[in-house]
């Protein structure tokens, strides 16, 4: 469920379990709908498989345990520090979930193979030490800690043997690196990335801080050719007094900026972005910040959320908006960002895409991460391809 970086472990978590008949939920926390299609999965995993282990484990399981251990279909709880250990795997703990605050650590335990996916995606950061107000993932993650980076390296080494394409993933990607020794950023982590590893074709990085996006990192998102032209930024919200109740440390201005900084430097970047809708005590008129955003961040990957309050956030104690305000806002969200990105993918009509194929035969995504339909061409293959249409908001080539 969820995010990249549950994706990173759950194929971690799949080599500690090959040969048992056991199926892991491995769950997501980052909204109340989040935690509602975890229980169903639950249950609807339960119906299909009545006889196999069930165990519950992700941020979900992490910040309610006992909930989800009531749960008649479940037959163990593991925690998100322990999920990656054999040892909890073998234990036969009903609940087996620490403190993930006491957590200083990340341990190199990225997954050895992605067999079933073209691209690998390899976790170089844990956890989170900012506190924004609508957000629980830090008390289902901890605080920020890192992976050092020679461990990093020689995993990419080894998954780059099998895989064109390798995605950086994290809870806090840009907040990389100030636990470690020297202190490195993230710049530096890609910069020995791209040097240690010369047989990787494509390197990908997942959500950033606009905030923590340094000279170093710039120059390697607008002048690297291996690095892919895709920035997906945490924006959230497109106006001041919201971004200041949410506690994030950008303004609207700023993310302008930024963007337009990227794009002047390398104009096929395509910008994504993470927005909530009806966020507490928005009003109309900061609402129409917020969807001005798409335009004047020029966002063609939009991930829209609509605001529901978390037990015990800050955010969950302010004046609320009514549900279904929150529900027709999230709606134009959504409406006018499937405009915007339409017109984009308009406009990359018989430009020349580099493709990874992702799936038998046919599909894949180009470096600005448009979904791309294809002749017939083998799974890991990088193809250069001609853009003829849009179809179903889909390139064919």
């Amino acid at each position: 469920m969820g995010c990249r970086l549950n994706l990173a472990e759950g194929e971690s978590i799949r080599a500690l379990l090959t040969g048992r008949d056991t199926i892991v939920v491995n769950s997501c926390a980052v909204t109340n709908e989040a935690v509602k299609q975890t229980r169903q999965a639950i249950r609807r995993a339960r119906r299909e498989q009545p006889d196999a282990e069930l165990v519950v484990t992700g941020c979900a399981a992490q910040i309610d345990p006992a909930g989800f251990a009531a749960m008649p279909e479940v037959n163990r709880v593991i925690g998100n520090a322990e999920k990656l250990s054999s040892e909890a795997w073998q234990a036969r703990d009903a609940v087996l979930v620490q403190d993930i605050m006491a957590i200083r650590e990340t341990a190199p335990h990225l997954a050895a193979s992605f067999s079933t996916h073209a691209r690998a995606f390899v976790e170089v950061q844990n956890g989170c030490d900012h506190r924004c107000t609508f957000c629980v993932i830090p008390y289902g993650r901890g605080n920020s800690r890192s992976v050092p980076a020679g461990a990093v390296i020689d995993r990419i080494a080894a998954l780059a043997e099998n895989h064109a394409e390798i995605v950086l993933t994290g809870v806090d990607l840009t907040s990389y690196g100030p636990d470690l020794p020297g202190a490195p950023s993230l710049g530096q982590l890609v910069e020995r990335i791209l040097t240690h590893v010369p047989q990787l074709h494509r390197l990908r990085l997942s959500s950033l801080d606009g905030v923590e996006i340094d000279d170093r990192l710039f120059a390697l998102l607008t002048q690297e050719p291996r690095l892919q032209p895709h920035v997906h930024l945490s924006l959230q919200a497109g106006d001041d007094m919201i971004l200041k109740r949410m506690k994030r440390r950008h303004n609207r201005a700023e993310s302008i900026a930024l963007t337009e900084r990227l794009k002047a430097a390398r104009p096929e970047i395509a910008i994504g972005a993470d927005l909530i809708a009806g966020f507490p005590t928005e009003d109309e008129a900061m609402f129409a910040n917020t969807l001005a955003l798409l335009e004047d961040c020029d966002v063609v990957h939009p991930h829209i959320f609509p605001y529901s309050p978390r037990a015990g956030t800050p955010a969950a104690r302010m004046p609320q908006v009514a549900p279904e305000i929150v529900k027709a806002r999230a709606a134009r969200l959504r409406e006018a960002a499937a405009t915007r990105r339409s017109r984009w993918l308009q406009s990359l009509i018989g430009s020349a895409q580099q493709v990874l194929v992702e799936r038998p035969g046919d599909r894949g995504h180009a470096g600005n991460f448009a979904e791309v339909r294809m002749p017939h061409a083998q799974v890991g293959d990088i193809v250069t391809v001609t853009i003829k249409a849009v179809q179903d908001g889909k390139l064919i080539a």
